[in-house]
């Protein structure tokens, strides 16, 4: 690593965060009529000064200091993080350090503009950070070094964790066996698995609109939600089954949602997109990932034992 990563707190509680992502600069409060005094390094003054607002405190002095000083002499290599809106952005500066002529704030120009997305277009959001480094929200002060510097760089960079690559690949594996195991079930069970998996999901099962063999319609409800939902329910399908379906459900007036849940399907319906948020298609991959977040592949293993 060739630079290090610091916080910085935009203004008394964020008050600055906007401006400061919007026009692109790095700015400090601290106001004290020794500007040219901190370019020129001659800290002993600037101390002095805030030793006396301090009253005569040294730890808390030299906790000032410190911060100021990291203002004024972080390389242009050095990356600010600052959290908004719950996304982490984050910069690099040029070093020059100019004083405002309104408030005495000191301001440094971000190289570019601020970020809030790695080298790969991906979102910094606090869901997709690590706590240890999100809590540098609540820092008292106003800039302090970030715990965990190796994986920010990473993170920024858009370079994966080999942790989390080896988990994944073995995620991987398990909704492939998931998957499997799901294609062996006999339909009754199939269709079992498919209402737990919605109740599970939350949704109320109403009642069974029409039933054959390995064929089911499901009146669902969710309760948090207040929607109601179409499920058809298939143990083998086909893209131009689905196209009928869908027909089908656009005759109903009282559904929210379609779900269709497939067995086996002639046609690679995992692939296919709805501009329609409402329109649900699993099976396959998708069936298993949703097997495996609501907990029921003990369950399945038990019933292909």
């Amino acid at each position: 690593m060739d630079s290090n990563i610091r916080f910085i707190k935009l203004g008394e509680g964020g008050e600055w965060e906007a401006s400061c992502i919007e026009d692109g600069t790095v700015r400090l409060g601290y106001t004290s009529p020794f500007h040219l005094e901190s370019l020129n390094g001659q800290w002993g003054i600037v101390r002095d000064h805030w030793l006396k607002e301090r009253g005569g405190k040294e730890r808390v002095a030299s906790n000032d200091i410190n911060q100021i000083r990291s203002f004024y002499e972080a390389s242009e290599n050095d990356i600010w993080i600052t959290f908004y809106q719950r996304k982490m952005y984050w910069c690099k500066a040029y070093p020059q350090v100019e004083e405002r002529s309104d408030d005495l704030s000191r301001v440094r120009k971000a190289i570019g503009n601020w970020s809030c997305l790695d080298a790969n277009g991906k979102e910094l959001t606090l869901d997709n950070l690590d706590g240890r480094v999100s809590k540098v929200q609540g820092y008292r002060g106003t800039i302090c070094t970030v715990a965990m510097q190796e994986y920010l760089h990473r993170k920024i960079s858009g370079l994966p964790n080999p942790e989390v690559q080896r988990a994944e690949l073995r995620v991987d594996e398990l909704l492939h066996s998931i998957e499997e195991l799901i294609k062996g079930l006999w339909w009754y069970d199939f269709e079992l698995l498919i209402d737990l998996v919605f109740t599970k999901s939350g949704w109320h099962r109403y009642s069974v609109l029409g039933k054959t063999e390995k064929d089911i319609d499901l009146d669902l409800f969710s309760p948090t939600t207040n929607r109601r939902a179409f499920a058809q329910v298939k143990s083998s399908t086909s893209k131009t089954e689905l196209e009928r379906y869908l027909r089908k459900f656009e005759n109903y007036e009282n559904y929210d949602e379609f779900f269709l849940i497939y067995h086996t399907s002639s046609d690679d319906l995992e692939t296919l997109s709805f501009v329609e948020k409402y329109i649900h298609v699993l099976g396959g991959k998708s069936l298993a990932r949703l097997v495996l977040t609501t907990g029921l592949v003990q369950w399945l293993i038990e019933k292909r034992t």
